[in-house]
């Protein structure tokens, strides 16, 4: 994600914090100081949030050691706003392993609760609900009883949210998946609008967690209508069978020539019939930039090949495309090339294919 800056890297994964974290400090720092009126008060508040996101990490590495469990990898994990967010490559398809994975989060949460209360038991420093005060002595039941907020709010029934993605994998049992998501779209969306409502009434700030729950929703119902589009389809069926190679020893006028008379951007490299790389069009660019047009080909490819068997599932390489974060994937059958596949070609298909289903619901495409 854009204006993000990495902060550490636990368990192998790569933690972030966007740039609008540090208006929420700002903000935050603001209030102290109206509610205080010292720089104290302000010290205490910031660290409070520190303290409050150091656990929202653990959250989400809670989903992310699950998942891993199961052979799912986190990119990254990011700091907003709002909470954190734990890219994974994707959702496990077995709806007990969901559950697993969406509980994994608040039960962080609660663990860290009963650890703090233990403590503030221990050494006999609990207050009533009453005395409570963020700006007051209290810091650590505070940050329990967030904690436990935190962890029952999560549990909501809306869709993305862990209790959303519980409720899809508990209807995942008796529906399709595509059907189960879309059930919990609309209630995690019908959430959004009551939250939206509350937060016009009293707290502007849930508009905010509304919308990301909205749009959360509905991308999530996207990307399950993409999957259930490809289900069943081989990559034979989208690849692109006409198509232009380099040889290391082209100059990278050639792939100039090559980009100008056609639609093609990236280009497989190819050496005594085996591939050996692949030229994107920001390496072409790079290239350009920094050896000029006469360069060779093979000093800037990249050398890292991703490729596929033409009658594997096209919803498999989809993940692989999106995992990869390449740009280009080659098709081969026997062993030989026999075609290439980028996200461009899949998108296009998902358009065909949904056109074709408008115009007659019952007839499902076949290649």
């Amino acid at each position: 994600m854009k204006w993000s800056w990495k902060l550490v890297r636990l368990a192998g994964i790569d933690v972030y914090v966007h740039a609008t974290f540090f208006i929420l400090l700002v903000w935050i720092g603001l209030n102290f100081w109206i509610v205080g009126g010292n720089v104290s008060a302000v010290i205490i508040g910031i660290s409070f949030i520190l303290a409050l996101f150091a656990c929202v990490v653990l959250h989400e590495l809670g989903h992310a050691l699950t998942a891993r469990r199961y052979g799912i990898r986190t990119r990254n994990i990011i700091l907003l706003p709002i909470g954190g967010v734990a890219a994974m490559e994707r959702m496990p398809d077995d709806p007990k392993q969901e559950i697993a994975v969406a509980l994994a989060g608040p039960a962080v949460n609660l663990g860290i609760a009963v650890l703090l209360w233990l403590w503030l038991s221990l050494t006999n420093s609990l207050l009533q609900i009453d005395q409570l005060s963020l700006t007051g002595e209290s810091f650590i039941q505070n940050l329990m009883v967030v904690n436990i907020i935190l962890a029952i709010f999560n549990l909501l029934p809306a869709f993305p949210m862990d209790g959303g993605r519980v409720l899809r994998a508990a209807l995942s049992f008796r529906m399709t998946h595509y059907r189960a998501t879309q059930v919990a779209t609309r209630v995690g969306q019908g959430f959004a609008l009551w939250l939206g409502f509350i937060g016009l009434l009293y707290n502007p700030f849930l508009i905010f967690i509304a919308l990301f729950v909205w749009i959360g929703a509905a991308a999530e119902a996207d990307t399950e209508q993409i999957k259930s589009s490809l289900h069943g389809v081989a990559v034979g069926s989208a690849m692109l069978t006409e198509f232009h190679m380099l040889s290391p020893h082209d100059t990278l006028n050639r792939a100039i020539e090559l980009t100008l008379a056609g639609s093609q951007k990236d280009f497989p490299v190819v050496q005594n019939e085996d591939v050996i790389g692949v030229l994107t069009q920001d390496d072409l660019l790079q290239g350009l930039h920094a050896g000029g047009a006469q360069s060779h080909v093979g000093d800037w490819m990249q050398k890292e090949i991703y490729s596929a068997d033409s009658k594997e599932s096209l919803e498999k390489v989809l993940e692989r495309l999106q995992a990869c974060n390449c740009s280009l994937i080659t098709v081969t059958e026997a062993g030989q090339l026999v075609g290439i596949i980028n996200l461009e070609n899949i998108m296009e298909l998902i358009k065909i294919q949904t056109a074709i289903h408008e115009q007659d619901g019952t007839m499902k495409w076949q290649a």
